[in-house]
């Protein structure tokens, strides 16, 4: 079955429930399918986050919305489900940070998956060329709810903001002072970790893989610089 599938069946089972309630439900609906509860609550996540952080900056912009479903790529028949999803959200009064701890509880020993959460804010985000100051404090907000170190963030945020502008060892996470063995051994396990079947262990929807391609290209534009700097 596709995301998109179990998505609807999500969405079939919030009546007049506010969207940050009916989250609590996940565990309940997907019950001993976990594979699947993670994917669908990866997929609630984005689109809910996403929903909320639209009108950070007080607009909402046809770049945004193609954004949203560049990541998503969302079938014809299937974008009313993501809909009902994204108009819940907008509409539920619960601040975003009450959906954020609810995201970070669905996932409560994964920062990787909460790492990749932020990634597809910031793609949304950055889709009308800039990320307004609003929007970040959105997605810092909801990086210190999720409880990701500053440096960790600081990766995530310059491959979207400046990948090939003099931060490549920010966009690795890496240290200057590393040798050069070192670097080699960071940049390959980067790799493997951003591999779409990583990604999809993880709970990464083959739909939503938009994001480890983008990430990757990232990683290797600032691997190149860091090549061309030391003569690797």
């Amino acid at each position: 079955m596709t995301v998109w599938y179990n998505l609807s069946k999500f969405a079939s089972t919030i009546t007049n429930q506010a969207l940050s309630t009916a989250i609590e439900t996940l565990r309940t609906v997907f019950e001993g399918d976990a594979a699947t509860r993670r994917k669908v609550s990866f997929s609630i996540a984005i689109i809910a986050l996403s929903a909320k952080m639209a009108k950070a900056d007080g607009v909402v912009t046809n770049d945004e919305v193609a954004a949203f479903r560049e990541i998503f790529e969302i079938p014809s028949g299937e974008a009313k489900h993501v809909a009902r999803v994204f108009n819940l959200a907008k509409q539920d009064v619960a601040g975003f940070e009450a959906y954020a701890e609810k995201v970070r509880r669905l996932f409560p020993d994964d920062d990787d998956i909460l790492r990749d959460v932020l990634d597809g804010l910031l793609h949304i985000a950055k889709a009308d060329s800039v990320i307004h100051e609003e929007e970040m404090r959105f997605v810092e907000t909801v990086r210190g709810i999720f409880e990701i170190g500053n440096r960790e963030f600081e990766a995530i945020k310059l491959r979207h903001v400046a990948p090939e502008e003099g931060h490549p060892y920010v966009v690795l996470g890496a240290d200057p002072a590393w040798d050069d063995e070192a670097l080699k051994a960071h940049h390959r396990k980067l790799v493997r970790e951003t591999h779409p079947d990583r990604m999809v262990a993880r709970g990464v929807p083959e739909e939503f893989l938009r994001i480890a391609n983008d990430r990757l290209s990232a990683i290797n534009i600032a691997w190149q610089h860091i090549r061309k700097e030391r003569g690797l």
